[in-house]
Parts: C-alpha cells; sequence; structure tokens
C-alpha cells in the first residue's frame, strides 16, 4: 500500500495552506516570509530594503484605504501620502507571530487618516464627539437623497435615520459648517463692485468711550461749584478761551487757569476712586 509522503507532518499546515489562512484578500500579497526575516535583522542596509520592499507590496491597500475618504475637503493625493505614512508605521510595528499583516495594518493606517482629518482638516476645532456626528449627519444625509429629486431631508427624518436626537443632530449639522471656513478676504458678489466679508464687519467705535467717560464724570461734575462748573462749560462746550473767561468774570487769567486745572482734577480722581483698582486723591 503506497503512503503519501506529501503529507504533512501532525500539528504542521502545509506552507500554501497557512499562507492561505493567514491573507484576509486574494489579491494581499504573500509577505508572511519577509516580515519573519526582517524580524530577525538588526538595523542595517539588509533590514531597510526588506522594510522597502514590504512597504510597496502592501502600498495599494494603503492607497484603496485612503479611497475611502476621498471628497471630505482634502485631496486623493494628499490622502495617500497619509495614507502611506501609516503603512510604514504598521511596517515598523508588525509582529509576525501575532497573524495576518493585513488586519494589523489596516484599524492602523485607517486611524492615520482619521487622525489627519481631526488634527488638519477642522478649521474650528470641535470635540470628537461633535465630530462623529458630523460624521453620521453626513452620512445619513447623503442616503436619504440617494435618489434623483429627493429633497434635502429634515432634522426629524435624519433623527430618525440615524437614531440620534434633534438636538444631536442639529450638532452634527453645524459641524459640517465649521469643518472650512470663508476667508475674511473671500468676495461675496460676483459683479464688478463686489465686496469681501471684511468690508461686512463694523470697526471699534471711538464714540463710544467718549459716552462712558461723559456718564462716569456727570456726578463729578454735578457736585462742583456753580462757578467753577460755569468756567468749565465756556471752555469746553463753547469753546473759550482763558482770557475771555477772566473777563467775563472779572477774574484774572491765571486764576481761571487754576480753578480748571482744580475742577479737572476733582472729577478725575472721584470717577478713579469709583472704579476697580482705582485711588482718591485727597
Amino acid at each position: 500500500m503506497l503512503t503519501d509522503t506529501s503529507t504533512s507532518r501532525p500539528g504542521t499546515p502545509d506552507t500554501a495552506s497557512a499562507a492561505s489562512a493567514r491573507r484576509t484578500h486574494d489579491d494581499a500579497p504573500d509577505t508572511m516570509a519577509l516580515f519573519a526575516r526582517m524580524a530577525e535583522l538588526e538595523e542595517g542596509p539588509e533590514r531597510d530594503e526588506l522594510r522597502d520592499e514590504l512597504v510597496t507590496a502592501w502600498l495599494p491597500m494603503a492607497h484603496r484605504i485612503a479611497g475611502r475618504f476621498r471628497d471630505r475637503g482634502e485631496s486623493v493625493e494628499d490622502l495617500r501620502q497619509v495614507a502611506a505614512l501609516g503603512l510604514v508605521k504598521a511596517v515598523d510595528r508588525f509582529d509576525p507571530s501575532r497573524g495576518a499583516f493585513e488586519s494589523y495594518a489596516v484599524p492602523t493606517i485607517t486611524g492615520e487618516v482619521k487622525r489627519h482629518f481631526r488634527d488638519r482638516m477642522w478649521a474650528l476645532r470641535v470635540p470628537r464627539r461633535v465630530q462623529e456626528l458630523r460624521n453620521r449627519v453626513r452620512v445619513a444625509r447623503r442616503e436619504l437623497t440617494q435618489n434623483p429629486g429627493t429633497p434635502e431631508p429634515t432634522t426629524a427624518a435624519i433623527a430618525e435615520h440615524t437614531g440620534l436626537t434633534e438636538e444631536e443632530v442639529a450638532a452634527g449639522m453645524e459641524a459640517l459648517e465649521s469643518f472650512s471656513t470663508l476667508s475674511l478676504d473671500a468676495e461675496l458678489s460676483s459683479g464688478e463692485d463686489g465686496y469681501s466679508l471684511a468690508d461686512t464687519l463694523g470697526a471699534a467705535d471711538g464714540s463710544y468711550d467718549v459716552v462712558v467717560d461723559r456718564e462716569a464724570a456727570k456726578e463729578g461734575l454735578r457736585r462742583l461749584p456753580e462757578r467753577e462748573r460755569a468756567i468749565l462749560y465756556m471752555r469746553y462746550f463753547e469753546d473759550m478761551t482763558q482770557s475771555r473767561i477772566a473777563d467775563q468774570l472779572g477774574i484774572s487769567q491765571m486764576h481761571v487757569s487754576r480753578l480748571i486745572s482744580r475742577s479737572c482734577a476733582r472729577v478725575r480722581d472721584e470717577v478713579l476712586g469709583q472704579r476697580p483698582g482705582g485711588r482718591t486723591t485727597r
């Protein structure tokens, strides 16, 4: 009776079966031997060469993962670069004794791409929870408008489709507008006399400071003697010179100057004494 000499020893799978079991896709390259070899090597040219060979072999998979994130505001080429970086990290950290490389590499590369969007692409930083809501709302809107002519889904429809509350849907929809921002120099009109967003922004109005100062000084002015109030009125509201005020009141110009200085100092000290950190001069 003939025996099959090619049968493997008990407990040891043949090489082809082992390779097939370790690969989760039909087009996945069989690189387990290369990984095992690289794990045995010290840092050096030979190990670097094996590393480059492994990265090249698995690069199509990284590109496929990058393709899942297209049409989200980032170019496909940049996404491929990020995915390739994740692949390099996966190759460097993979332990061949723990199973298939693809099972380890896919979440590693996907996580790298997601981190890229989270850390580099958001113009306004929002919590991760809100970013997740944004993604669920975005997918739901796409699914609910697959048929041509379908109207934009309402907040209630999205909430029912996703199982979220309407408040959560509203937060996710707001986050959709936070992914990118409009430049202040962006032109808002296509006409010749178009204007930018910056043109619609108000400027600081110094008149508000004048109003605040006047209101703060009002009580101090009321407490001044009548003659001193009259002198300040003639000087600052009627724009009279100190000499004209002196002639009208029958006093010297020097006395007018002293009265103005003393009155202003008194009002100023009262105002500062009412403000936090202010002090009153006696």
